[in-house]
C-alpha cells in the first residue's frame, strides 16, 4: 500500500511567496497532475531556465501567478498519460514544451496538447528543454516582429545566451548577416560557432564604435535586445535608416532621447510571445521542426542543475558574468 501511495507524488520546486530565489522551495511530496481533457502528462527529463521566471518569482513581472505555484514552462520528456480528445500524443512519445499548465521544475509536467511538440531523435532531452522559449521568441522577434529579410544585418545583444544563439542560427539559416555581442572570450567564440560572422564584447569600452567601424556607414538594420535597460539609448545610434530595436528583455527603465528615433525613422519593438496568436505559434513551431529536421537548428546547452539547486539557477542567470548555452535543470 505504501508503494502505491508514493507513486502518485513527485518532487516539485514550489513558490509560496514572491521573493529572492531562496523563495524556490524543492517538495518531495507533490501530488503528480493528471491530465485533462486536451493536455498531456509529460515525465520531465529536463526543463530550461529562462530570465522570464526570475522576474515573476520576484512578484515585480505584468502576470503574477497565483500562489503557490511551480514556475518553468520548456520542459522535454516522455508523454506518460493523456487526456481526453488527444491524438496527436501517446505514452512513451519524446517531447517538448512551450508552456506548462503545472509547472516545469518538477518530475511530471501537465501541458497544454497544443504547447507541445514531437522531439525528433536527433537532439536529446537537455536540447529539447533550449528549444521552447528560445527559439520561438528568436523567429517571433525576427520575423514576426522584426520583419527581416535576407541580406539585412541584425546585431544580437547578448548573442551567448539561449535566445541570443537561437537568433544567430535563425538569422543565419535565413540568409542575413549575423553580428553578436558576449561578455567573454568563451562567449564569443560560442557566438561565432552557431551562425555569428563577427563577434564583439560588450564588456570593452570601446565595443559599439568596433560595430560602428565594421557596419560602415550603413548602420544596422534590426538590432535584437535583450538588455534594454542598458543598451537601447546606444541602440538608437547603431541602427541603419528605417531600422528596428526589437526588445526582447529589459530589467529597468532608461533614458532616451527620441529624437534618436526620427533622425533615421527607427523603430522600437516590444517582443512577448505570450502574447502569440495561435496562428503565429504554430508558424514559429513550424519553423522550429524544419530547422532541426535540416540540421542547421542545434540548441547549446550552458549549465546544468539539479532540481535542488534551481535557486542557485536563479542566482546564476542573473548574475553570471557570461551566458554560454541555455541553463536546464535536471529532475
Amino acid at each position: 500500500i505504501a508503494m502505491a501511495a508514493t507513486r502518485n507524488v513527485m518532487r516539485a520546486v514550489r513558490v509560496f511567496e514572491f521573493g529572492g530565489p531562496e523563495v524556490l522551495k524543492l517538495q518531495s511530496n507533490v501530488s503528480i497532475p493528471d491530465p485533462k481533457e486536451n493536455q498531456v502528462l509529460i515525465r520531465v527529463h529536463a526543463c530550461g531556465v529562462n530570465p522570464v521566471e526570475t522576474y515573476i518569482r520576484s512578484g515585480n513581472y505584468a502576470r503574477k501567478p497565483a500562489l503557490p505555484y511551480t514556475p518553468g514552462s520548456d520542459v522535454a520528456g516522455v508523454i506518460a498519460g493523456v487526456g481526453e480528445h488527444v491524438t496527436a500524443f501517446k505514452k512513451g512519445d519524446r517531447v517538448f514544451s512551450i508552456g506548462t499548465i503545472s509547472g516545469g521544475y518538477a518530475e511530471y509536467a501537465v501541458a497544454a496538447a497544443d504547447r507541445v511538440f514531437p522531439l525528433l531523435d536527433k537532439l536529446d532531452f537537455r536540447q529539447g528543454a533550449a528549444l521552447g522559449i528560445p527559439y520561438f521568441t528568436a523567429y517571433r522577434a525576427l520575423f514576426q516582429k522584426g520583419r527581416a529579410k535576407a541580406g539585412e544585418s541584425v546585431l544580437v545583444h547578448g548573442a551567448s545566451g539561449g535566445v541570443g544563439i537561437a537568433t544567430c542560427q535563425i538569422a543565419r539559416a535565413c540568409g542575413l548577416k549575423v553580428l553578436g555581442t558576449a561578455g567573454t572570450e568563451e562567449g564569443m567564440d560560442v557566438v561565432l560557432r552557431n551562425g555569428a560572422h563577427q563577434a564583439f564584447n560588450h564588456r570593452e569600452a570601446n565595443y559599439t564604435d568596433k560595430i560602428k567601424e565594421y557596419t560602415g556607414m550603413e548602420g544596422v538594420n534590426i538590432i535584437i535586445e535583450m538588455l534594454s535597460n542598458i543598451n537601447l539609448a546606444t541602440d538608437l545610434e547603431l541602427l541603419s535608416c528605417a531600422g528596428r530595436v526589437m526588445v526582447v528583455g529589459s530589467r529597468g527603465p532608461i533614458e532616451i532621447n527620441p529624437r534618436d528615433t526620427m533622425s533615421k525613422e527607427s523603430s522600437i519593438i516590444g517582443v512577448s510571445l505570450f502574447l502569440a496568436t495561435e496562428e503565429e505559434m504554430h508558424e514559429c513551431a513550424a519553423a522550429v521542426l524544419d530547422g532541426i529536421e535540416a540540421g542547421w537548428l542545434k540548441p547549446v546547452v550552458g549549465s546544468e542543475y539539479a532540481l535542488e539547486r534551481a535557486a542557485q539557477a536563479h542566482e546564476d542567470i542573473i548574475h553570471s558574468n557570461g551566458a554560454r548555452g541555455k541553463m536546464v535543470l535536471l529532475p
